[in-house]
C-alpha cells in the first residue's frame, strides 16, 4: 500500500532528511586515507544523536551499525569495520535516521584522498542515472517511468544494475511501497502522485549484473570484482514534480 503523506508528514520528513543532507556533510568531509570504517560509524552515530535523531539502519534485521560502508567491489550493505580506507580506494556510504518517527535515507560514493578515473567514471553514472529518475518524475508519470529513465541512461553508458535490489517509499518505515527498481517499462507500476515520499538510488556494477552475498549475510558484492557505485536521495512528489530533501 502506498502512503500518501499529510502536510504535517511532508514537514517531518523535510526536517529528517535536512538533519540527514547536514549529517551527509561532516562524512563527506570525514573520508580520508588512513581513517576506519568503524571510525566513520561512530561519527554518524554522534551526529544523528546531537541532532535528536536516530540512526534508522542500527539494530535493522540485527544489522551492526549506523551506516552501510562498502569499499571498491562491495555494492551497498557494507558492515562498517576496522578496515582503514586507502588512496583511491571508492567507499559507498548509505545512512539513514529517524526524527520524530519519520525516516529519511541517502548514499553517496565517493573517492577517498585522490581519484582515477575509474573513480570518477562510476561517480558519474551513479549520480547522473538517479537524475534521469528524477527528471522522468511528471504529471500523470508512473513508477516504471522512473525505473526506465534510470536502467537506459545506465545500459547507454555501459553499465549494469542488479535486479535484486532496488529504491523505496519512506516514511513511517524505513522501507515502504513502492519499489523503485532501476531498470522498468514506460508506463508500468503505480501512477506518481502528489504527497508520496520515495528513495531513488541508483546502483552501479561493471562488466555485469551479478552478485553476491557475503558470508556475514550482509554485504553485496561485484561478482566480477571491480568497484561499483551507488547513490541515492530521498525525494517528494510535489505539483507534480520530484523534490530532493536529502541535499543541502
Amino acid at each position: 500500500m502506498i502512503y500518501i503523506k499529510s502536510q504535517k508528514e511532508i514537514e517531518l520528513i523535510t526536517k529528517s532528511c535536512k538533519i540527514l543532507a547536514s549529517v551527509k556533510k561532516v562524512l563527506k568531509d570525514a573520508v580520508r586515507p588512513g581513517i576506519s570504517l568503524k571510525d566513520l560509524d561512530s561519527i554518524a552515530y554522534n551526529e544523528i544523536i546531537k541532532a535528536g535523531a536516530k540512526p534508522s539502519f542500527l539494530g535493522y534485521h540485527g544489522f551492526q551499525g549506523t551506516i552501510c560502508a562498502s569499499v571498491n567491489e562491495e555494492l551497498i550493505h557494507g558492515i562498517p569495520s576496522s578496515r582503514i580506507l586507502k588512496d583511491q580506494d571508492l567507499l559507498s556510504i548509505d545512512v539513514g535516521l529517524i526524527y520524530e518517527g519519520y525516516h529519511s535515507d541517502s548514499a553517496f560514493t565517493i573517492s577517498v584522498g585522490s581519484s582515477n578515473e575509474e573513480n570518477d567514471k562510476l561517480i558519474e553514472v551513479a549520480q547522473k542515472a538517479f537524475e534521469a529518475g528524477l527528471k522522468a518524475i511528471k504529471p500523470n508519470a508512473t513508477i516504471g517511468d522512473i525505473s526506465y529513465a534510470i536502467g537506459e541512461y545506465i545500459a547507454k553508458e555501459g553499465y549494469y544494475t542488479p535486479k535484486e535490489f532496488c529504491g523505496h517509499g519512506i516514511g513511517r518505515s524505513l522501507h515502504e511501497d513502492p519499489y523503485v527498481f532501476n531498470e522498468g517499462k514506460k508506463g508500468s507500476g503505480p501512477k506518481i502522485q502528489d504527497g508520496m515520499t520515495i528513495c531513488i538510488e541508483p546502483m552501479i556494477l561493471q562488466d555485469s549484473k551479478k552478485i553476491r552475498i557475503l558470508k556475514d549475510g550482509w554485504t553485496v558484492v561485484a561478482q566480477s570484482n571491480k568497484k561499483s557505485s551507488h547513490y541515492e536521495q530521498t525525494v517528494l512528489i510535489k505539483n507534480g514534480k520530484g523534490i530532493v530533501l536529502t541535499e543541502n
